[in-house]
């Protein structure tokens, strides 16, 4: 789902600037299981520009074909987690695309092409959410498998008030995660609200007190996850979850291939004997495409003429 990508001997050489890259633990010469993704534009609030988002999909890109790596803590240096676009900068660099019917039929939003990179990156993606989130900043959050937060941070998806509309895919994400419910009431509203407050909280796999601890959280999970889960496995199961058929017996057509398709893999065998060994598991650090040939289903079908699955 990605052209060919080498990987770096170490994050800390690829020359970023508008993101960070980190090992965890940070002084580790060469990539480790777990990264930490940060936007890194501190004394803007992280705001967004069209090189920052270049780099990011780069990064995920890269990420996704480094067999070291199995977990990705997304995050923002400093106080803020993302403001969203910068508004100083402006959209002005977007018009082009509107000179003519086809040049905006031929438009994809940058932000969609990082939220679908998160999407379908092998690598599940922990979102420390470490202080306020706006616009983009909220909605990039939405492809991650799982979200933590800093109570106190703010969220708010501006769009309303500024005469936009949902952008990078999370008109899509956003009503399968909240709900049809609280998901037009805060497009509709545009307002901001604390990330424990009730009608967003639920995005959230914890609220922790600090943004600190909030980070801290999240790396633990990701440590966890990458030292003790089948990366084929949790990327199976988010893409069954994400591209999942329209009734539950077309439904269990595809669970049960999938299934079946892992019963006896290599990840299969090795999480058994881990179980039984009482040790921990030495899954590979890649999607195993011999146990699944059919995946990713949801193109094969379309190939076919077929809607298996919306996106």
């Amino acid at each position: 789902m990605s052209t060919a990508t080498v990987p770096p001997s170490s994050y800390a050489s690829v020359p970023f600037k508008d993101i960070s890259v980190s090992h965890v633990p940070a002084d580790s010469p060469t990539p480790t299981k777990v990264l930490i993704v940060a936007f890194n534009r501190p004394e803007k609030y992280n705001a967004v520009t069209e090189h920052l988002l270049t780099e990011l999909e780069a990064a995920y890109r890269m990420i996704d074909q480094d067999e070291r790596v199995r977990a990705v803590v997304l995050t923002g240096n400093g106080k803020a987690f993302c403001a969203g676009a910068d508004l100083k900068v402006g959209f002005s660099g977007l018009l082009r695309h509107k000179e003519s019917e086809e040049f905006i039929a031929r438009y994809r939003d940058q932000g969609g092409r990082v939220a679908l990179a998160i999407a379908h990156c092998t690598k599940p993606t922990i979102v420390a959410l470490n202080g306020p989130a706006a616009g983009f900043g909220f909605t990039i959050t939405f492809p991650a498998a799982i979200r933590v937060a800093w109570a106190d941070a703010k969220v708010s998806l501006p769009f309303a008030r500024r005469g936009l509309t949902l952008e990078s895919c999370s008109a899509f994400f956003l009503p399968r995660l909240l709900g049809l419910a609280r998901a037009t009431h805060l497009a509709t509203t545009g307002a901001t609200y604390a990330a424990s407050d009730p009608l967003v909280s639920g995005l959230f796999s914890a609220l922790l007190p600090t943004p600190q601890e909030t980070v801290a959280h999240a790396v633990q999970l990701a440590t966890d996850i990458a030292e003790n889960t089948s990366l084929t496995s949790t990327k199976l199961m988010r893409d069954l979850l994400l591209y999942c058929p329209d009734t539950p017996e077309e439904t269990h057509k595809l669970d049960s291939r999938v299934f079946i398709s892992m019963v006896g893999s290599r990840d299969n065998s090795e999480g058994i004997e881990s179980f039984m060994k009482k040790k921990k598991p030495g899954f590979g650090g890649s999607f195993d495409r011999e146990a699944v040939p059919f995946w990713p289903w949801w193109a094969a079908s379309r190939e076919k003429g077929e809607l298996v699955a919306k996106i």
